[in-house]
């Protein structure tokens, strides 16, 4: 469960996404699917969302899924992969 951050409200925690060049913060609500943080980082990236992959604690996070559904708290990463395809 999410604790009480900076502004005091339980329902708003902060988020790391890194990648291996950058990091941004988020501030999203813990019952907001994360499509949103999803597609506004790949705007503020010049990303195709169907380009990288957003992960958190090793599992691929899917669009509709929220912070409180896979147990986020304030401060916790999701790490961001560009997707490889192909390979030998």
């Amino acid at each position: 469960m999410a604790t009480d951050n900076a502004a005091g409200n339980p329902e708003l925690i902060s988020l790391k996404v890194t990648s291996q060049d950058n990091e941004i913060f988020f501030k999203i609500k813990t019952k907001t699917p994360l499509k949103k943080l999803m597609q506004t980082y790949c705007e503020r990236q010049g990303k195709q969302i169907d380009q990288v992959r957003f992960l958190f604690d090793g599992q691929r996070i899917q669009a509709e899924q929220t912070p409180d559904e896979l147990g986020m708290e304030d401060g916790d990463s999701i790490e961001v992969m560009t997707e490889q395809l192909g390979g030998m």
